[in-house]
């Protein structure tokens, strides 16, 4: 018999739950859990696990793998981010801020591979095909044989696609405005995402199609919906930036056909998306004047270094005020336990100081080597010292104050020599790593404070 089953679904980690709650008890979001029909069941009292299937191949470690053919979009950028290009029967889901550019970007790559003479088909649930054109054109687009299409249902979509040419590229934008028909909810919700997305996901396997889902985002930044549809996908993307800046940084945060980390890095003009070739000029400001409380940092994204500037600005506050602590683009917990080495194992007071850090150009640090240039314009700003406007300062800091190497120095040291940077301040064991740059190496923190400080 067939027996129908009614099911909450939390709308934030896709948990089930047999009746409805206020809070979800694997992740703890309240008001998160939405009732939906389950798929009907078929019981048999006589079910053998072995009749109905069919053998499958076995394969050996040992067998030869073929490296998967890539299919370059003409932009450089979102080809380093891919990991060389798009591969066919690939799904890739890329995620973002509202308005922060997902459309203009993809419609970009969608018309180069057009005007190539690929199949090219841009299916948008949120705009209608006028306003796509309309952009098309403000982007001088307008004559790429792109085809376009305003639809919402998977069933009618695939329909359509089955019909014609097989795509080479297929555009859903986006996935939380898809809906399937094999199961009951409404756009968006966690079993709609999932359902839509396997048939998207099954019909560009099985014709070798490339797959592009466009995700919204929630507030906290990560992608909307549930975290199976990440683990559904080859490609995960994360397009980042603020609207208050010019660039735009697309981040691989889970690639199969490669790796992850990589970064692709846009600048938002008149007539769309442009490449930045040289990612270093956009986050480091005019060095011809000295000033207190700058230090320049060789991060890494993937294999490539870009070269940041870390600014500090400390003010002495009238004694019982309560100093604040302001923190733009880095771990506000990890400035905390800068500042404590530096008290504690270097002598220098930041207690009567309000502190602001700020990483120029709106740029997001995450890497533990920053953690020397940020002393060093941390020193640098509370002794109104200028730190050597030719030097980039890397290295991780101990609570014992001890400076640790970091990795891929010679990479990031290399790259700054590039920049016309001509010294290195970084850990005694990093020291030979030059790069082709001076360097000057420290074991501890307190070596580098009596450095800028002149007292070595």
């Amino acid at each position: 018999m067939v027996k129908l089953k009614r099911r909450f679904v939390c709308q934030a980690c896709g948990s089930l739950a047999p009746r409805w709650q206020g809070q979800c008890d694997d992740c703890g979001e309240w008001n998160s859990l939405v009732e939906e029909a389950a798929a009907p069941t078929t019981f048999s009292a006589k079910h053998d696990l072995q009749e109905g299937g069919r053998a499958i191949s076995l394969i050996g470690l040992d067998s030869t793998v073929e490296l998967p053919k890539r299919l370059g979009t003409g932009l450089a950028e979102f080809d380093r981010a891919l990991g060389g290009g798009l591969v066919p029967g690939s799904a890739t889901l890329i995620g973002g801020d509202p308005g922060i550019g997902k459309s203009t970007l993809l419609l970009q790559a969608a018309a180069r591979l057009a005007r190539e003479g690929r199949n090219v088909v841009y299916v948008s649930g949120e705009e209608a095909a006028d306003q796509v054109r309309l952009r098309a054109r403000r982007l001088g687009l307008g004559d790429a044989p792109v085809q376009l299409a305003s639809a919402t249902s998977v069933r009618d979509i695939l329909t359509t696609l089955g019909h014609g040419r097989v795509p080479d590229l297929l555009v859903i934008d986006s996935i939380q405005t898809m809906h399937s028909d094999m199961i009951e909810g409404a756009p968006g919700t966690v079993s709609q995402v999932r359902a839509s997305a396997q048939e998207l996901i099954r019909f560009a396997k099985k014709g070798g199609t490339a797959l592009i889902l466009v995700g919204h985002v929630t507030k906290d930044g990560s992608i909307a919906g549930p975290r199976v549809l990440e683990h559904m996908v080859d490609t995960v993307l994360s397009f980042e930036g603020e609207r208050s800046h010019l660039y735009r940084i697309l981040r691989a945060i889970k690639n199969r056909f490669g790796g992850t980390d990589e970064i692709g890095v846009f600048a938002m003009a008149e007539e769309g998306l442009t490449e930045v070739g040289n990612p270093s000029a956009l986050f480091l400001t005019e060095r011809d004047e000295r000033v207190a409380g700058t230090a320049v940092f060789p991060a890494l994204e993937g294999t490539r270094p870009v070269l940041v500037e870390i600014q500090a600005l400390t003010v002495r506050l009238a004694s019982g005020a309560t100093p604040r602590r302001a923190v733009v683009g880095w771990d506000s917990g990890r400035l905390a336990m800068i500042l404590a080495v530096l008290e504690a194992r270097c002598g220098l007071s930041f207690s009567a100081c309000e502190v602001y850090l700020n990483v120029a150009g709106g740029y997001r640090l995450q890497d533990p080597a920053a953690d020397l240039a940020v002393a060093g314009a941390l020193i640098s700003a509370l002794s109104e010292r200028p730190a050597p406007s030719d030097a980039v300062l890397l290295g991780e800091i101990a609570l014992s104050g001890e400076i640790r190497p970091v990795a891929h120095a010679p990479l990031r040291l290399r790259e700054s020599a590039k920049l016309g940077f001509k010294r290195a301040l970084l850990p005694s064991a990093s020291a030979k790593q030059a790069g082709g740059l001076a360097t000057s190496g420290f074991g501890r923190l307190s070596d580098l404070v009596d450095h800028m400080l002149g007292r070595d």
